[in-house]
């Protein structure tokens, strides 16, 4: 089992340095969409509004970095505040109608490279590969919670 561990590492390296050039190479045109952006704007997408203070925590960055990286995200118009409904002291953060088209369009060429890059897989392997990814998350998101 060692040897998978020292294999899952090293391949999770050269995944996170490939990662990159798939980020730069799925931007559109004019917009640079930074990682971060995307990053949040996803997450708001497919979990609702959420505080900045969650969004922190969920990124595991600092409070301040986070404020930073909503506000350039709302200049940018991308992403609006709100009222939070359950806490009108609080504050809610969502995508802007042109923060989903953006992340829908980033998406859909993200998607398309990665259809690229995965066109020769057969199908059981796409989905006991998506089905692997989404239980190794779920493995990070339990160790994260121990600490």
């Amino acid at each position: 089992m060692l040897t998978a561990h020292k294999t899952i590492e090293q391949q999770l390296t050269v995944l996170l340095r490939r990662s990159v050039p798939l980020h730069l190479s799925t931007q559109l045109g004019d917009l640079a969409l930074v990682r971060s952006a995307y990053a949040i704007l996803s997450k708001l997408a497919d979990d609702g509004p959420q505080r900045p203070g969650v969004l922190a925590a969920a990124f595991g960055v600092d409070s301040s970095t986070m404020t930073r990286q909503v506000q350039d995200l709302e200049r940018s118009g991308l992403a609006v505040r709100e009222k939070d409904r359950s806490d009108g002291r609080a504050s809610v953060l969502r995508p802007s109608s042109r923060g989903r088209e953006v992340l829908n369009e980033v998406r859909e060429h993200r998607r398309a490279r990665l259809h690229q890059a995965l066109a020769n897989w057969p199908e059981a392997d796409l989905d006991e590969f998506g089905r692997l990814l989404e239980e190794f998350n779920a493995s990070l998101d339990r160790l994260t919670e121990q600490h």
